[in-house]
């Protein structure tokens, strides 16, 4: 199994979602984003260079979400991890997506999101609420 990370950057109780625009069957799909993690590279280094390459931003890995789900298709041998990040620098700018929004926990159901994400929403919608509760936006 490949492992693909998805990253959950939150800021001020919501978190940022990315719209893809390719390929065909994912367009227009919401996600977290970021991308395969290379061979002998770190998850969370793939997490921050991925979001540099799609966002044009830096990050810095606060945590992870529990589990992992498969990515479609079946059989692609493809898992999901999502990291918990902050904003160190810059703001997202989608290069490899055609939209981005900050979502707070009473919008995620707002944007049909791609498959693989679903399983994570809760625990997302959890950590937004949580800064009240001390987790670090």
């Amino acid at each position: 199994m490949r492992e693909v990370v998805g990253v959950a950057i939150v800021r001020a109780g919501r978190v940022l979602a990315a719209r893809r625009s390719r390929p065909p069957e994912l367009a227009g799909a919401w996600e977290f984003p970021g991308g395969k993690v290379e061979p002998d590279e770190a998850a969370a280094d793939a997490a921050v260079r991925e979001v540099a390459e799609e966002l044009g931003c830096a990050i810095e890995v606060t945590g992870w979400l529990d589990g992992s789900a498969p990515v479609p298709p079946p059989g692609s041998g493809l898992v999901l991890r999502i990291a918990t990040a902050h904003l160190r620098s810059g703001d997202p700018v989608p290069h490899e997506h055609d939209a981005v929004r900050w979502l707070g926990p009473d919008q995620l159901d707002q944007v049909s999101w791609a498959a693989a994400d679903v399983p994570f929403l809760p625990a997302v919608a959890q950590r937004l609420i949580g800064p009240a509760l001390g987790f670090r936006s």
